[in-house]
């Protein structure tokens, strides 16, 4: 899972313009589900979705994709860059978190093997 918070510039009305841009069809590549809860892309190969809420100017945004874990970098990077194309002027900054459920590099996992006696 991927969490990230984008702080909008003051006045701007990030969250508002996205709304609108989705429902009006005119950001074409995701649309909204849930009452404007959850953000989905149009393209099934971006497996998952983003549930989003915005409070005092930031927009936080988790990433989930539960039919295939690890893929989540797929729309979070498509949704990111289409805010960095469209919506540039609007952004303060983005904040991104990693889920540390993700096991370490190198850790096993399944059964030991037994032993064999000689």
């Amino acid at each position: 899972m991927i969490r990230f918070q984008i702080v909008e510039r003051t006045g701007a009305h990030l969250y508002r313009q996205l709304i609108e841009a989705m429902r009006s069809g005119d950001l074409r590549t995701f649309y909204l589900t849930g009452r404007g809860r959850k953000v989905s892309h149009v393209n099934p190969t971006y497996a998952g979705w983003m549930n989003w809420s915005h409070t005092d100017g930031v927009i936080t945004c988790e990433v989930i994709s539960p039919r295939k874990p690890g893929s989540e970098w797929r729309l979070f990077s498509a949704f990111v860059g289409r805010l960095a194309d469209r919506f540039a002027e609007m952004i303060h900054c983005v904040n991104v978190q990693f889920s540390d459920s993700i096991p370490a590099i190198g850790a096993r996992t399944g059964r030991k093997r037994a032993r064999r006696k000689r």
